[in-house]
């Protein structure tokens, strides 16, 4: 559960950076890259629906591991898309990919057996990049540390930082 904290903070804090720097980008925004930071985890959707039934249309194995990588992340993003008026959806896609970006390169870095990242581009390429092993999923503290960075880009937002502050005599 850390793991998804992680992400979804890291997103708001992206999301509410590029607030301060663009302001087209608004809170229902900042939404679209914490879902998007949250998007290649919707693999994890494998309790809710079963794919049993699917599995005997299909008389092949289904999985939801493929969500998971650059493919599974660029199919999420497009079809998501389509939820936004036609107006928004470059926006959109701009904005929810950011967020699946955020989540991949976390994910590059947690610590493996082998040293050896997930197929992250795959279907693209099934090389598996070297992780720096900086962390598990299970680990708290990039929960902590992500949310100080939340914490500090929520209070750039709110008290536009930007602006050099007044000095009294």
């Amino acid at each position: 559960m850390p793991d998804l904290l992680t992400h979804v903070l890291v997103g708001y804090s992206i999301g509410t950076l590029l607030s301060v720097r663009y302001e087209q980008v608004r809170p229902a925004q900042v939404t679209l890259v914490m879902v998007g930071a949250l998007s290649p985890d919707f693999m994890k959707i494998t309790p809710a629906i079963p794919t049993g039934p699917l599995e005997i249309v299909t008389d092949d194995p289904i999985s939801w591991a493929p969500l998971h990588t650059l493919g599974g992340s660029v199919l999420v993003v497009l079809l998501g898309s389509l939820l936004v008026a036609p107006d928004y959806r470059r926006q959109a896609i701009a904005l929810t990919a950011i967020g699946a970006t955020s989540h991949h390169v976390l994910d590059v870095a947690l610590l493996t057996a082998t040293g050896e990242a997930y197929a992250v581009f795959f279907p693209i390429n099934t090389y598996r990049p070297p992780s720096p092993d900086l962390y598990l999923s299970t680990d708290r503290w990039p929960a902590a540390v992500a949310g100080v960075l939340a914490a500090v880009s929520w209070a750039a937002c709110r008290y536009d930082l930007t602006e050099p502050l007044p000095i009294s005599d």
